[in-house]
This record gives C-alpha cells, sequence and structure tokens, in this order.
C-alpha cells in the first residue's frame, strides 16, 4: 500500500483564541506533534476574539457543572496568571451586576447562590452601596463580583500563536476537505494549495457547521449570526469600572453592559441582532447565501416564533439610538445620546439546533478522524486555556487511535 507523505499530524482550521489555544495545548501535552493551523484572515483573531468587550469572566452566570461554569473559573484564574507572564495588559477589576426593577431582585439572588455554587466570591449590596464601586449608577439592589477582569485577547492570541510553535497559515481560506478512510484529511485552500493531516480540528467559528459538513459530518445544528453592537462612551469618567444588568436566564446573552477596558475606554453594549451574513458586521453587509442557509433552517423559524417579542426589543435598540441610550439609562442614568459614539460591531457564532434551541454550552462533537467545536460562545477566550486542552485531550486520543 503506498505510504501517505503527511504535511503534519494535526490540522487546525480556525486562527481564532480556541484554534490557537487548542494548538497551543497539542504541542504542550505531546511535543514532537506537528500542528498546521489554517486561517482565512491575514491575522488572528480578526473576528469573534478581536470584536468583544475583552471581559475575563468569572464564571457566575453558568449553571453549576456545565462545561461553561467548569471552564469559565479555571479559565479566568489560568488567563490572568498567562498575561502575567507573557506581558499581556490586563486587570481584575471586578464587576458589579445591579437590579433595577424588583422582578430582577430573585433573580439576582439566584445569582449569588449560583455564584457560590461554582466557587465565586460574591459581595451582596443595597442601593446605597452600590455607590462605593460606581458613584453614577443607580440600582435597587446589586451584587459586587471581584474577579472578573478584562484583557487584550487578541495579544493573548497572538502569543498562543507564537508559544504554540505549530505551522500558522494565514490568508488560507478552506475550500474543500477531503477524508477518506485510511488515508487522513485533505484540505484545499483558495490558493491552490493542499494540506495532509492525520487528524482534523474544526475550530472554524462563524463557518464551523460548514467545515463540518464538509468533512462528511452532520453537525446537528447550524451557525445562526447574532451581531452585537457597540457604542464608546463619550464620557467615560462616568464608570469606574464594568457594570452589567441582571440577564434574563431564557437567552444566552448577557444584555448592554458598559465596559472600561485595558485602554481606558468604556465599551457600551452589545445588543443582539440577527445578522444578514455570517461576518456582517453592519445592516448593509448581506451575503444572500449564507441569508438562505439561515432561513432553510427549521430551527430558525421556532427560535424567531419563540423568541420574537425578545428579538423585536433588540431590533429597536439597534434602529434607534434614542432605544438604545434608554437601556443604558436604566444603569446610568446621567448618560445622554450625545455620549454614545458608534465603535466596531462583533458577530456572535449561535448554534441553534433543528428544534429551535439556542446552544447555551460549548458544544463538542468528534467524527472520523475529526473533533469539531460546533458552539464556542462567551465565556470562550476567557477559557480558552482550559477549552484547548479538552481539544486536545480528544484530538490525541483520535491520533493515537489512528496512528
Amino acid at each position: 500500500m503506498r505510504k501517505i507523505a503527511y504535511d503534519c499530524d494535526v490540522l487546525v482550521i480556525g486562527g481564532g483564541i480556541v484554534g490557537l489555544s487548542t494548538a497551543y495545548a497539542i504541542t504542550r501535552a505531546a511535543p514532537g506533534t506537528r500542528v498546521t493551523v489554517l486561517e482565512k484572515e491575514r491575522g488572528p483573531a480578526r473576528h469573534q476574539t478581536g470584536r468583544n468587550s475583552g471581559v475575563i469572566h468569572s464564571g457566575i452566570y453558568y449553571r453549576p457543572g456545565s462545561l461553561k461554569a467548569r471552564y469559565a473559573v479555571r479559565g479566568a484564574a489560568e488567563m490572568v496568571k498567562f498575561c502575567a507572564e507573557y506581558g499581556i495588559a490586563h486587570a481584575v477589576t471586578g464587576k458589579l451586576i445591579v437590579a433595577t426593577q424588583r422582578a430582577e431582585l430573585p433573580r439576582l439572588h439566584a445569582l449569588v447562590q449560583r455564584g457560590r455554587e461554582n466557587g465565586i466570591p460574591v459581595r451582596e449590596l443595597v442601593a446605597a452601596q452600590i455607590e462605593e464601586y460606581e458613584p453614577e449608577v443607580r440600582g435597587l439592589a446589586a451584587i459586587h463580583v471581584g474577579t472578573t477582569g478584562v484583557c487584550d485577547f487578541a495579544a493573548v492570541a497572538r502569543q498562543l500563536a507564537e508559544a504554540s510553535g505549530a505551522d500558522i497559515r494565514y490568508g488560507a481560506q478552506v475550500l474543500r476537505v477531503d477524508r477518506r478512510a485510511g488515508l487522513g484529511v485533505a484540505v484545499r485552500t483558495a490558493d491552490g494549495a493542499v494540506v495532509r493531516g492525520r487528524v482534523l480540528v474544526n475550530c472554524a467559528g462563524l463557518y464551523c457547521d460548514e467545515i463540518a459538513r464538509m468533512t462528511g459530518d452532520d453537525p446537528g445544528m447550524r451557525i445562526i449570526p447574532f451581531r452585537g453592537e457597540y457604542y464608546e462612551l463619550g464620557r467615560p469618567e462616568l464608570v469606574r469600572g464594568l457594570v452589567y444588568p441582571v440577564p434574563d436566564p431564557a437567552f444566552p446573552f448577557l444584555g448592554v453592559h458598559l465596559t472600561r477596558g485595558i485602554d481606558g475606554g468604556v465599551h457600551v453594549g452589545p445588543n443582539a441582532v440577527p445578522a444578514l451574513a455570517r461576518e456582517g458586521y453592519g445592516w448593509g453587509v448581506i451575503r444572500p447565501r449564507e441569508v438562505g442557509l439561515a432561513l432553510s433552517w427549521p430551527g430558525a423559524w421556532r427560535m424567531a416564533r419563540r423568541h420574537w417579542r425578545y428579538g423585536g426589543g433588540e431590533v429597536r435598540r439597534s434602529v434607534s439610538k434614542g432605544a438604545f441610550t434608554e437601556a443604558v439609562r436604566r444603569l446610568l442614568p446621567a448618560v445622554t445620546e450625545g455620549d454614545l459614539v458608534p465603535a466596531a460591531s462583533g458577530v456572535r457564532a449561535q448554534a441553534v439546533l433543528r428544534d429551535g434551541t439556542l446552544v447555551d454550552d460549548f458544544l463538542i462533537r468528534e467524527g472520523e478522524r475529526a473533533v469539531h467545536v460546533l458552539n464556542a460562545p462567551s465565556p470562550a477566550a476567557t477559557a480558552s486555556l482550559p477549552i484547548g486542552r479538552a481539544v486536545a485531550r480528544r484530538v490525541l486520543s483520535v491520533l493515537g487511535a489512528v496512528s
């Protein structure tokens, strides 16, 4: 039988923070393993990793025992250590979660209990104590979470790429995946190159479902992109740190919040509106094929029927700056429309099941010679180091079985 000449042992598709963390974890756990990362952009972290609030999440929101909870709590501590080790800008700031309506108080108390179950230090505050942390913020009650922080996740991704020792190929858009029994996986990129590996790892984020189907595996979900729109606060002195509303547990979104970043500026947002392209960073970006893929998925219609009222409110805040300002004023009454300066948007790769369920936890599935990361929502950047190790363990197990 003809011997196959493999270019690498592990072929990772996607140069965001999860793909690069996976490459880093593989080379740490199994030195000598040849890893190649294919990224279609000209550099790392150009999409979800580099277009978010930069928050190191504590893990307080997530169901105890879930992958999100376990990885976020562990990942927050590891991310702070990683940033300190490599001199990456970061700060442990703590944050407030503020109830502004009486109906939110039971949910706020539930977060206190959840935080304690997850091993997170939480301080409960009455209305008068909120000013100790945020003089301009108003609410009926709040909790302070001391382990939350901020960092430069794009810089983290660049450092992971360098420290992994992997062969990182930028500008390598995947057009075709050919997987044959006993012959490994061959990937053709837009420049005509063919890269052969023993095992494929799909960390393609916004396109992870398409890569899974190219590989020949049924992902059982579809990515429905949601755009998160941000403003910059023109008067950053109004906010000292991080201020969040009480989230609605029915949705995997945290609501419009205020985040003082490592550069001293204050981000306001995001909302969550359906995007008309997987990289649809504005209403004017429309890709008919991608819109068609979303509309042809039964889960998209079931999700819309179930959550139309919530979605309508998000769209209203997208098209009306006044409505967006109104949402911010619930937390920060001093803010005006003129204080909000448009900033770059992000797009979230939300996995939706056929029945319309918004997948709320990390979703990792295996196929023949393949491991697919099919849902890596917030707090994926925070939890990227433990996620990378978890994916790496699966990959090395598959690699051992086929070698």
